[in-house]
């Protein structure tokens, strides 16, 4: 398969495809200097990738867990390790949910008069509602689709 056929395979533009092969996450068939061609395994590659990231793993991590043929060598410790992260994350959105919503029905004169909402304002004035940083999901630059 040539990088075309893959990025449209796949969805990804061939400037990723190329860069994951930079980074030795996917190998090309091709000779150096000719267009890269890749074998028809690399589509379950690209797709193990993008189940890495989905699950909030770095390409580094990645790479980490992909043998040089690809297949796949998983480290249960660290996506046990990034499923407690994912559960601490979903934990907090429900905190906050929970309080966006109790503000929105509050039957308070003023929310200020309101002992939840004085108890809300007083958590996120001392950074108790700030996530912890593992806990909040990664930004994704375009070399890391």
């Amino acid at each position: 398969m040539d990088i075309s056929e893959v990025s449209r395979c796949t969805g990804l533009p061939s400037s990723t495809v190329r860069f994951y092969a930079k980074k030795g996450l996917i190998s090309a068939i091709s000779a150096a200097g000719e267009r890269r061609r890749f074998q028809p395994e690399v589509l379950d590659q690209l797709a193990l990738i993008a189940l890495g990231q989905a699950g909030g793993l770095s390409l580094d991590e990645i790479a980490a867990m992909l043998t040089p043929g690809g297949t796949p060598r998983v480290d249960r410790l660290l996506l046990r390790k990034k499923a407690d992260e994912i559960d601490a994350t979903v934990r907090h959105l429900q905190a906050m949910s929970q309080g966006l919503r109790h503000a929105a029905e509050c039957s308070a004169p003023s929310h200020m008069q309101c002992p939840k909402f004085q108890r809300l304002i007083k958590a996120a004035a001392t950074g108790r509602l700030k996530p912890q940083i593992a806990d909040m999901p990664r930004k994704k630059n375009a070399n890391s689709r």
